[in-house]
């Protein structure tokens, strides 16, 4: 399949490839005398594709939510930066997260990237808007590269090159005006080939987004699923898994916890899934739940999510509950050899950085150090 659409995915998503893109800049990018050639049916690779010998790995992937119109932030290179490096008591600079998951659930203006958030689902063009948005030259992946870019001019290359994943919105079931993908003909999300077909229609636009944008310091790695459950979709993952594969491109999934398919996350199609405690949300959850879900991790082979929000800033008083994390990720071994996500709300982690409170800041190099000193670090 994936030959023989590839070139009229390409076609169709070069039509709306100069969206949201900002004119008369440019970014550097190091040059490759193969970067011109574009896909074709009998070669359906991008150069920089080509030159992957499997999936990629990473260790620590954050969250950073982005595209929705509710969001009350943007991420410009100011307030990407303490996600980039980090800078210890004794003012040394590290670099931080190596991996960088862009993510919506819906765009707030009533339309969902998965079921169950609004009644509306997104429809095609909503799609197209959220990777736009994503792919810009000064702000979201745009500002992460310069930021990448300024770090390395003063501290070195980082160990490996940093990856970017993308969410991969949720064909909900049953739509009928998402949008078509050739021919004029409208896809019919009642038909679990149409749905598949939606989905690898975009894969394929944010990986020709990601060709033009020729961002230097950027590795698209793989495409997180926005559902957090199997209920939906367990028709349909692995095929849209097989597609990834085939690409070289990791499929990502973070269910919550116990949610429907997690202990099945491998025969659905997934290559990394992350469970989610669901333990910091909630002070009636007691900190039990966190050896409960580890010790899930460990018999199901899991990788698992890291959590918290504004309510960790001392201001709050729930700091205690991520150190929880952090005591729970040691004692069941899940630092040492896991990898990890780390939900931090919106800007979380941005907010603890800029913190002058001492209670805040002693957290806030606790949760760094966690993250640099860990065991489980990539072979560059």
């Amino acid at each position: 399949m994936l030959k023989n659409k590839i070139v009229i995915l390409f076609l169709f998503g070069i039509i709306f490839s100069s969206i949201a893109c900002e004119k008369n800049e440019k970014t550097s990018h190091a040059p490759n005398e193969n970067e011109h050639q574009q896909p074709t049916e009998t070669d359906p690779l991008f150069y920089w594709e080509k030159e992957r010998e499997g999936l990629l790995d990473y260790d620590d992937m954050v969250l950073l939510y982005a595209g929705g119109a509710h969001r009350s932030y943007s991420w410009d290179i100011n307030r990407i930066t303490p996600y980039v490096t980090y800078v210890d008591e004794k003012g040394e600079e590290h670099w931080l997260f190596d991996a960088f998951l862009f993510l919506e659930i819906h765009n707030g203006n009533g339309k969902s990237f998965a079921t169950g958030y609004t009644k509306t689902p997104a429809n095609q063009q909503d799609w197209i808007n959220l990777v736009n948005y994503y792919f810009q030259f000064n702000q979201v992946l745009g500002a992460l590269d310069k930021a990448i870019e300024e770090a390395t001019e003063r501290i070195g290359n980082p160990p490996n090159k940093r990856k970017i994943i993308i969410g991969l919105p949720e064909p909900i079931k049953n739509q009928k005006d998402w949008g078509s993908v050739e021919n004029g003909v409208r896809l019919d999300f009642s038909m679990d080939k149409d749905r598949i077909r939606a989905c690898q229609w975009y894969i394929d636009y944010v990986r020709m987004k990601f060709n033009e944008m020729k961002y230097k310091n950027l590795d698209l790695a793989g495409f997180y699923w926005i559902a957090e459950e199997a209920t939906n979709t367990r028709s349909i993952i692995k095929e849209i898994g097989t597609y990834l594969n085939d690409l070289k491109y990791t499929f990502n999934w973070i269910p919550y916890f116990k949610s429907d398919g997690y202990t099945e996350w491998k025969t659905l199609g997934f290559n990394y899934a992350y469970l989610q405690p669901n333990y910091f949300f909630n002070e009636n959850v007691p900190a039990s739940r966190l050896d409960e879900a580890c010790r899930l991790a460990l018999d199901y082979d899991m990788d698992m999510e890291m959590e918290f929000d504004d309510r960790v800033l001392s201001t709050n008083g729930w700091g205690y509950r991520l150190r929880n994390y952090m005591d729970a990720f040691k004692k069941h071994g899940i630092w040492d050899s896991k990898r990890l996500a780390y939900y931090q709300g919106g800007t979380a982690l941005y907010n603890l950085s800029k913190s002058v409170n001492e209670e805040d800041r002693k957290l806030y190099h606790d949760f760094c150090k966690f993250i640099i000193e860990r065991p489980r670090k990539i072979t560059p």
